[in-house]
């Protein structure tokens, strides 16, 4: 804000993130480092961070919940179960919900930040938290969402409210476009590198720019989604054509409601001068990334590690198996097999993603280069059912690749791409997919 607009006593201009935080708060606008009470639209929770942990406490307290049709359970961590500790935890939840006649349930039907904006419960301008960290993946919707403990959903779930201190905003401007074979998952892997994993410790992180707005929602979707690899309490983009006609087609928002919604590429944007901190990238210059054990944040070229043997491959996770993702893989793999004693291991986000995938033939694709298809469900990335060996060298779609995650403390798991995961499951080895699309 210049001294002349301070001198004229026109308003600051405000981020997104103000914005979405001020209509929370009932405020006309809001300041950085502020202490609000906000009004909590959505709260989701999965069969890992929810009943089990809130169904003790709410009784203890004798509390009940304020409004149920606020909140969205979803069953992703421990399903399909494969054992008696997983048969518990995914029985209190479907018991809770049951009792609780919970009105909005998904059980085993794909991962939670995914499903829920699938099925509807996400628009702009809403202000949401999950219990689970990858929850700013709500903001690619341009709604402030972010994730919490267990605690802290009790509180939202008893009184509809969280406190929130008003964060920074840092852009991510991505200008140009992004070269074959590059996408949203190599963006993120070279900011995580470049700024560290507490780079945006609670602050919220607006991507933007040529290359972001030309991105599909499952791109900007792993955007928000890692963005709490960079620290960060949300990530948000802002919301334009592409956000409306994915709500539109996808998530079959009824035509009122979109309608009511006209306002949003003008009402939910950042004002020019209300960022905190910019950060400049240029996409074309860009080239596949991959993240070495045992950090996100250990992402360097591809060229670095290229050629290194690889035992797995795994296209996984919310951050790396939507439809999307499947597509890249695919693009990589039509017509080929994988290399001789891999194993090409496929976990799609969503029956929803799954069904679409395999209408238009891109399952076929995979499986008819080798793949094996795994349910529909955190997996391995939550370290549960199809994790790896001893020993074993991995390379995964996924968001993390903390040492002991994703199976035994000796399992070397890389990060890339799934047109990276893809590319390397077809060599037994390391490859730059732009070799093969080539």
């Amino acid at each position: 804000m210049t001294n002349d607009q301070r001198r004229r006593g026109d308003p600051a201009p405000q981020s997104l993130a103000q914005k979405l935080v001020a209509r929370a708060a009932g405020r006309a606008q809001v300041s950085v480092g502020e202490v609000l009470t906000c009004q909590v639209d959505l709260a989701m929770f999965h069969d890992s961070s929810g009943p089990r942990r809130l169904k003790p406490m709410l009784e203890e307290l004798g509390a009940t919940i304020k409004d149920k049709s606020r909140l969205v359970l979803v069953m992703d961590h421990y399903v399909p179960e494969r054992d008696e500790a997983s048969r518990k935890i995914v029985r209190i939840a479907r018991e809770w919900a049951r009792d609780q006649a919970l009105p909005h349930v998904y059980d085993s039907q794909g991962i939670c930040h995914v499903v829920l904006p699938q099925q509807g419960h996400l628009r702009p301008g809403m202000f949401c938290v999950g219990g689970d960290s990858h929850s700013p993946t709500g903001g690619a919707f341009g709604a402030y969402m972010f994730g919490i403990g267990s605690t802290e959903m009790l509180g939202v779930v008893v009184t509809g409210e969280i406190w929130l201190q008003v964060p920074r905003t840092i852009a991510m401007r991505w200008e140009g476009r992004l070269s074959p074979g590059v996408c949203a998952k190599d963006m993120m892997l070279a900011m995580i590198a470049r700024f560290g994993m507490n780079g945006a410790a609670y602050q919220a992180v607006e991507f933007c720019g040529e290359a972001v707005r030309a991105l599909p929602m499952a791109e900007r979707m792993t955007l928000c989604n890692m963005s709490a690899e960079l620290g960060a309490q949300t990530g948000l983009v802002a919301p334009d054509e592409v956000t409306h006609q994915w709500l539109r087609e996808v998530a079959r928002v009824p035509a009122a409601a979109l309608e009511e919604a006209a306002d949003w590429t003008s009402r939910w944007c950042s004002d020019a001068g209300s960022f905190d901190e910019e950060h400049g990238f240029i996409a074309q210059d860009l080239a596949p990334q991959l993240a070495a054990p045992h950090s996100p944040a250990k992402g360097v070229p591809i060229a670095v590690h290229v050629d290194t043997r690889i035992d797995i491959a795994y296209i996984g996770a919310c951050t790396g198996a939507k439809l999307e993702d499947l597509r890249h893989a695919a693009q990589v793999l039509r017509g080929r097999r994988i290399a001789v004693g891999m194993r090409l291991l496929v976990a799609p986000a969503s029956l929803k993603d799954r069904a679409q995938a395999e209408r238009e033939g891109t399952m076929k694709v995979l499986t008819d280069a080798g793949a094996t298809v795994l349910p529909s469900s955190c997996g391995a990335c939550a370290g549960y059912g199809d994790s790896f060996g001893e020993n074993e060298t991995v390379i995964s779609s996924t968001a993390r690749n903390f040492k002991g995650r994703m199976g035994p403390a000796s399992a070397q798991v890389f990060l890339g791409s799934p047109f990276t995961v893809a590319a390397s499951a077809l060599r037994g080895r390391i490859t730059d997919p732009r070799e093969v699309l080539a």
